[in-house]
């Protein structure tokens, strides 16, 4: 495990592709048995090498229910972006997408040395997209909302990020009828 993170941390694949350079930001232990895998870091966690360490991840947290003691305790938490490092800024507003080496090249190697995990959160499409594959649904929404389909391994969940504050307001289901399933799973395994 400590090896694979050295390698992760130490990563340049995509280096002349990043505004801010590299810094991949993942967190893991082989205790874990929860993996949240979210998008790509933001330039605050950039700056501080904490994943989620923003507003999107104080909404996950309230989310989950849980404080950020419990939140950073690698050896029942384990996060890895889709992109490790921070990908720049979309001229139409947010971030760019997660690069799209990271995810294949280090996935399934930090996933071989996470063998307690039972429960993967899959935030935002990109995480859903490439772990669900064919069993995603049309839309970020329409995949969160059958995530009773997924069951017990994985939970898809919108980003947590201020922009989707609209979606929250429209989709009432997801704090009534999602967070508390979520909540359970989490701190069951917790």
């Amino acid at each position: 495990m400590e090896k694979l993170l050295h390698e992760i941390r130490a990563c340049e694949v995509c280096a002349a592709e990043l505004p801010l350079g590299p810094r991949p930001v993942v967190r893991a232990a082989s205790g874990a048995r929860v993996l949240i895998v979210g998008q790509a870091p933001g330039t605050k966690v950039h700056n501080t090498g904490i994943p989620w360490n923003d507003p999107s991840g104080d909404r996950l947290r309230h989310w989950l229910d849980i404080d950020r003691h419990t939140f950073y305790d690698e050896t029942r938490i384990a996060i890895a972006p889709m992109g490790f490092c921070y990908p720049g800024r979309d001229p139409r507003g947010g971030d760019l997408p997660p690069r799209p080496e990271c995810a294949p090249l280090w996935h399934a190697r930090l996933l071989a040395v996470l063998p307690r995990v039972e429960l993967t959160l899959l935030v935002g499409s990109y995480a859903q997209a490439y772990y669900l594959g064919r069993q995603r649904k049309r839309t970020m929404s329409e995949t969160v909302r059958a995530f009773a389909e997924y069951l017990p391994a994985c939970i898809p969940l919108p980003h947590p990020s201020w922009r989707n504050t609209a979606w929250l307001k429209r989709n009432p289901w997801f704090e009534a009828e999602l967070l508390p399933v979520l909540r359970k799973r989490v701190h069951d395994l917790l």
